[in-house]
């Protein structure tokens, strides 16, 4: 199991490169700078108390919510007075227990697709990228295999098969919504505790703040790996969001066995997630440039997140329009092109300002292949795009849709999970649930991110955004 947690050497790549301030390496004054980073110095998330409270508020969330969608019409309940509480949380109770459970079949179902997705990222062939210089790592690099792409339609090919042979009918997956919740969580929390256990037992912890709960919920390790198997790419990659795909693909076939079609509203959402997902395969070379691969450990925040909060949380719209009348959430034909038409203008955005971002960071480096997977769309890749040398060694990137915003990416992809709400209109407060949750992370990210930045690079933070003035929209804010 040490082989698990350990950084494998056949992984790794010593960069052999002058310390010039090209952007490979970063120059001595850089070096301090990132061992100053790539240290404990504070808690975040609100420390041991507040991690804690995540750790058992977000699933006690997540049943309320699926619970309202499936019992209450997809209204907010609540106890209707102090001697009604008792009850309510029993009948609560009641209907987790009953369609919540963590039977056998859901058992077989997820662990089935975890055992598929970890054999087919073994066995397919991929595009090997080398990832950015981590400073914890003595500035090494490792190699990821990215067949995501194969992986993604080699899934959907078996699941077509199974559903029209009858072995195993898309229906069941949002027929057992419940049920599948309750196993990924189970997972999300058992997987996050053993890797730390794992991690502190074989040395391979790095970061630590010496408080048990908190260094469970951040984590231990950074890179753990399984043979050619970046764990850590693997899973936020190949679970959260095939199971989301999935779901709503779920949701059609629903509908189609009851009603002879499938809603405008439905397509859109297969669409929504096939796009999401389908992105994360084709553009998977650009993840190992990312914050999340180079720096954020596997604990608890990111493992419980892709197993069972992403899949979970984010559909809740599909749950909402698979248990009820399709007249409920009709649109007229304008506003349908509208939703649709923001859904692409959004995602292409988000698509070609990640690439852009992540390919100059490979040209930097000297890394750079074009790879040719679908949709590879214009502007993705930027032709001597202007930059900032800093002190530090890094460059930072003012061209392409990053002269405009520092975060981008973030707005496209906010924009997005708005349409998975805005899909039902005002039928239900739930599914906005994702869009509400997902601009307070991205603004907590964006602060850790932007006094990360400030505290890296100093005066040529502060030049960078003198030419990049707006955080998030051009001329807004």
């Amino acid at each position: 199991m040490a082989a698990v947690v350990h950084e494998q050497a056949s992984g790794l790549r010593k960069r052999n490169v002058a310390v010039n301030g090209n952007g490979k390496t970063p120059t001595e004054e850089g070096k301090k700078t990132d061992q100053l980073l790539d240290s404990h110095v504070e808690y975040e998330f609100g420390g041991p108390w507040g991690v804690v409270a995540i750790m058992t508020g977000f699933p006690i969330l997540m049943y309320y919510f699926w619970t309202c969608l499936v019992y209450y019409d997809g209204q907010l309940v609540r106890p209707n007075s102090v001697e009604d509480i008792q009850p309510f949380l029993l009948r609560m109770w009641e209907h987790v227990r009953q369609d919540a459970s963590p039977n056998a079949y859901a058992w077989k179902v997820y662990t089935g697709l975890i055992v598929y997705q970890l054999f087919l990222a073994m066995v397919m062939p991929g595009y090997m990228q080398e990832g950015l210089p981590v400073p914890s790592l003595g500035y090494k690099t490792l190699m990821y295999k990215c067949n995501a792409i194969w992986c993604i339609y080699t899934t959907m090919i078996t699941a077509a098969i199974l559903h029209t042979t009858g072995v195993f009918r898309m229906t069941e997956i949002i027929d057992n919504f419940g049920h599948l919740m309750t196993v990924a969580m189970i997972y999300g929390f058992g997987v996050s505790f053993f890797m730390y256990f794992i991690t502190v037992a074989t040395g391979n912890q790095i970061r630590m703040s010496g408080n048990f709960i908190y260094d469970v919920f951040m984590g231990a390790c950074l890179n753990p790996r399984i043979g050619p198997v970046d764990l850590k790419m693997w899973l936020e990659v190949r679970i959260p969001w095939v199971i989301v795909f999935f779901v709503s693909v779920s949701g059609a076939c629903k509908q189609y066995e009851q009603y002879g079609y499938v809603t405008p509203n439905m397509a859109f959402m297969v669409l929504a997630t096939w796009l999401y997902l389908n992105a994360c395969g084709k553009g998977e070379e650009c993840i190992p440039q990312t914050w999340d691969m180079f720096h954020e450990k596997w604990g608890f925040l990111v493992i419980f997140w892709n197993f069972a909060g992403v899949p979970f949380s984010y559909i809740y719209s599909v749950v909402y329009m698979a248990s009820h009348d399709p007249s409920n959430y009709r649109f007229s034909t304008p506003t349908y092109v509208l939703l649709y038409t923001t859904l692409l203008t959004a995602y292409y955005i988000w698509d070609t300002s990640m690439s852009q971002k992540s390919r100059f960071k490979m040209q930097t480096q000297g890394v750079f292949t074009y790879r040719k997977t679908f949709p590879q769309l214009p502007w993705g890749t930027l032709k001597n795009p202007s930059f900032i040398q800093t002190a530090h060694g890094n460059r930072l990137l003012t061209d392409g849709w990053w002269r405009y915003s520092r975060k981008p990416n973030y707005v496209a992809d906010w924009t997005m999970s708005l349409t998975w709400g805005l899909v039902v209109g005002t039928c239900s407060a739930i599914p906005y649930f994702y869009s509400v949750f997902f601009i307070v992370v991205l603004i907590h990210r964006c602060g850790r991110d932007f006094e990360r930045c400030a505290l890296k690079y100093g005066k040529d933070w502060d030049q960078y955004c003198s030419i990049v003035k707006y955080k998030f929209i051009p001329g807004i804010y």
